[in-house]
């Protein structure tokens, strides 16, 4: 029986090793930095550690990046590569409808790859989140994968854990993610008073909310613990993981601390340029899956 392929966009925030090792076709996002005047666009594709931290350093310059999703072009052309490629079922998966319509495109374009390709049969996730969130669906589809699920057996498991998928997100300030469109100017103004750090979450629809603010790590930290105690990781198949935006003495503080309550070491990773282009440097975020689907 031959395997399903697994597809995802550049959103999900995955290492370049990862990608190739497990045979994962990534459909990489461009960005756009201005600085000086000029603009210079890069492909969502760093191979190296160190090509994340001078990034976030740019931003830290005040270099100003932009970023689009992908359009109908991009994905036509990525489902239409698979499927010239002898692809015939496909797991593919977008950032959140409540950040970017991408799903709806990536569901169209697929639909007309079908035409012409009639045993071409792609089935979409919504992951209702984005970065190491979205990331985490496309670990898990891999492992349904490698298991010998059908396309339609991993579908439908994958399809039921974006809600039980929790985040405490932690920005330096909201300037990015006002720029960005990604919240409000109102909920922006909570941000703005020195060593306050902004509290986010995915809502349940996918959007992004601001749901406190607190001055400091240590404050981060304990609202992150707070809310772990009251949607306990899940003990079974652990999943808890540290994203951050060039924040790694935070992003290790955090983890020390959950090493200590839950007894397991959380993942850590840096985030990618295009969601790192709306969060902005020095943000840590914290995901788990808990038995309770989230409320915020």
């Amino acid at each position: 029986m031959q395997k399903f392929i697994v597809s995802t966009d550049s959103t999900a925030d995955l290492y370049a090793d990862y990608v190739r090792e497990h045979d994962v076709r990534l459909a990489p996002l461009t960005f756009t930095i201005e600085k000086d005047g000029v603009m210079t666009e890069y492909l969502d594709a760093f191979t190296d550690y160190s090509q994340y931290v001078d990034f976030f350093r740019q931003l830290r310059e005040k270099a100003m990046p932009r970023t689009s999703m992908l359009n109908y072009e991009s994905h036509y052309d990525h489902f239409k590569k698979m499927a010239e490629e002898g692809a015939k079922d496909v797991l593919h998966f977008t950032i959140s409808t409540g950040l970017a319509s991408t799903i709806n495109v990536a569901r169209q374009a697929a639909a007309d790859v079908k035409k012409e390709f009639p045993e071409f049969n792609l089935k979409a996730v919504d992951s209702l989140a984005a970065t190491i969130g979205q990331g985490e669906l496309v670990y898990e589809a891999v492992r349904l994968r490698d298991a010998g699920k059908t396309l339609d057996e991993a579908y439908e498991a994958v399809s039921q854990i974006p809600l039980h998928l929790q985040y405490v997100i932690a920005a330096n300030d909201l300037f990015y993610l006002k720029r960005g469109g990604r919240v409000s100017a109102a909920a922006a103004v909570v941000g703005s008073a020195l060593g306050v750090k902004p509290i986010l979450s995915f809502t349940r629809d996918g959007k992004l909310t601001v749901m406190d603010k607190v001055r400091g790590m240590k404050k981060v930290i304990a609202y992150a613990l707070e809310k772990m105690e009251r949607f306990n990781p899940v003990e079974e198949k652990r999943v808890i993981h540290i994203v951050h935006s060039d924040a790694e003495r935070d992003a290790q503080e955090l983890a020390d601390k959950i090493e200590e309550r839950w007894n397991f070491r959380p993942e850590i990773s840096i985030l990618g340029p295009v969601i790192g282009a709306h969060v902005g440097p020095g943000a840590v975020a914290v995901l788990w899956k808990s038995k309770e689907e989230r409320q915020d």
